[in-house]
């Protein structure tokens, strides 16, 4: 049995839990038998993306469907509210738009913003979604035909193994990979006390870039962007400005 091939068999064990896995790691743990449904890659492949190396805490593997190699293009990170206003959904929709022409977009593929990002990349563009389940759940289940189209063009990504439900604490902790697979993170719209504001903080604390849009006076959808801005966010407030942002880094 490989290296590779130990690590996955932890990740079936413990259903992806970083810290139970970096104890079977650390005490030599013997590796068990499962029937591993999806492919992966693993902190020890040269496929492994660089920027999810940085993390404090980089995932031990990544089960996968669909197009691995996406992950060797410029990517960036859009996310959003999970409720998002008809101003929301439209700055979403022409975010995508202008950036599917020069990356990949990073998203996670739950309902709102981010199932904007993915579905505009369909036509002429790219999309990878990190899940906090395992490949054999898709949530939400409005998703479901979304999941099926991503799996046989685009890419999906999971540290948890096929058989992983949803779980509330997942979702949290999946967030450190979209902050890190984009070269920068975008914020089209999120309330001020938000799930969107954990991926922002994973952001800021990898350096990346922030840009968000401005929302009305006292707009409770925008809330979170607002603040972001008078914190000293990015401000997007022209097309024109979303044409200048353009990939820095050369993967692969």
């Amino acid at each position: 049995m490989t290296e590779q091939e130990i690590l996955a068999s932890y990740a079936y064990r413990y259903e992806g839990s970083w810290s139970r896995i970096a104890e079977a790691v650390a005490t030599h743990e013997e590796a068990g038998s499962y029937d591993i449904r999806e492919r992966y890659i693993t902190i020890l492949d040269d496929q492994y993306p660089e920027q999810l190396r940085q993390l404090r805490f980089p995932p031990w593997v990544l089960f996968y469907r669909g197009n691995i190699h996406l992950l060797n293009e410029p990517m960036i990170t859009i996310v959003g509210s999970r409720e998002l206003s008809d101003y929301g959904a439209e700055l979403t929709v022409k975010t995508c738009e202008e950036l599917k022409k020069r990356f990949v977009l990073v998203s996670g593929l739950a309902r709102g913003a981010d199932s904007f990002v993915h579905k505009t990349a369909l036509e002429n563009g790219n999309s990878i979604g990190v899940i906090g389940s395992g490949l054999g759940t898709r949530y939400p289940y409005e998703n479901s035909a979304l999941y099926g189209v991503m799996m046989r063009r685009d890419l999906i990504i999971t540290e948890y193994p096929y058989h992983t439900g949803v779980k509330k604490e997942h979702f949290p902790w999946r967030n450190r990979i979209l902050a890190a697979l984009g070269e920068a993170l975008i914020v089209t719209e999120a309330k001020y006390r938000s799930g969107t504001m954990l991926t922002v903080n994973e952001a800021l604390a990898l350096s990346k870039e922030i840009y968000t849009f401005p929302h009305p006076f006292e707009s409770e959808y925008g809330s979170g962007c607002n603040r972001l801005i008078a914190d000293g966010a990015n401000i997007i407030y022209t097309g024109a400005q979303l044409k200048e942002i353009r990939p820095k880094l050369h993967i692969g």
